[in-house]
């Protein structure tokens, strides 16, 4: 399966399974009917914003739009997986684990680009974020309790708040984890 199919497909089960319709969901998300339709046919080329706005849209976590991407064992390589690109600034995303049904926690590689600042909207209620920086130096957190950390440095804060990244000099990778209650 292609990224594009398996986003195609989750939008469709969750939408189902959330028992409303497709013209709703666009309203929902803030989307035009004519792109989620063709995010549904596995026809669009979706970005972070629009991939967000559909999973907070259907009160999901992100990483339920990539079921199908996750199993018992796998590598993936730094130079690989499925990267998700903002539309308003230079941020890349590749979700590198999906947590079983049980537990809700989403694994993530970001790649933030020299000066880019990427502003996050709230998660779901009780969303906590953890940052592990690998490379880089960042600017993130949320709005007013924001922090400046390096290499092998680590912050947890709340992801249900409008929060931010920001690249401060070069590029940065880092690791982020979040965990929702379900």
């Amino acid at each position: 399966m292609t990224p594009n199919t398996i986003i195609a497909s989750a939008i469709r089960r969750e939408r189902d399974l959330a028992g409303i319709s497709l013209s709703a969901l666009a309203a929902r998300a803030g989307l035009a009917k004519s792109t989620l339709s063709q995010l549904e046919s596995g026809k669009g080329n979706p970005n972070v914003e629009t991939l967000w706005a559909i999973a907070s849209a259907l009160g999901i976590p992100f990483s339920a739009l990539f079921e199908n991407a996750s199993s018992q064992s796998e590598l993936i390589r730094a130079d690989e997986g499925v990267i998700l690109c903002a539309s308003q600034s230079d941020f890349a995303t590749v979700l590198l684990n999906k947590c079983p049904a049980d537990r809700r926690r989403d694994l993530y590689r970001v790649l933030l680009r020299p000066g880019s600042v990427r502003q996050a909207d709230p998660h779901p209620p009780g969303t906590i974020e953890h940052a592990f920086i690998c490379a880089g130096r960042v600017r993130l957190g949320p709005s007013g309790a924001m922090a400046e950390i390096g290499p092998g440095d680590y912050f947890r804060y709340a992801g249900d708040v409008p929060h931010s990244y920001e690249a401060v000099g070069g590029e940065v990778l880092f690791l982020q984890v979040m965990d929702s209650p379900r």
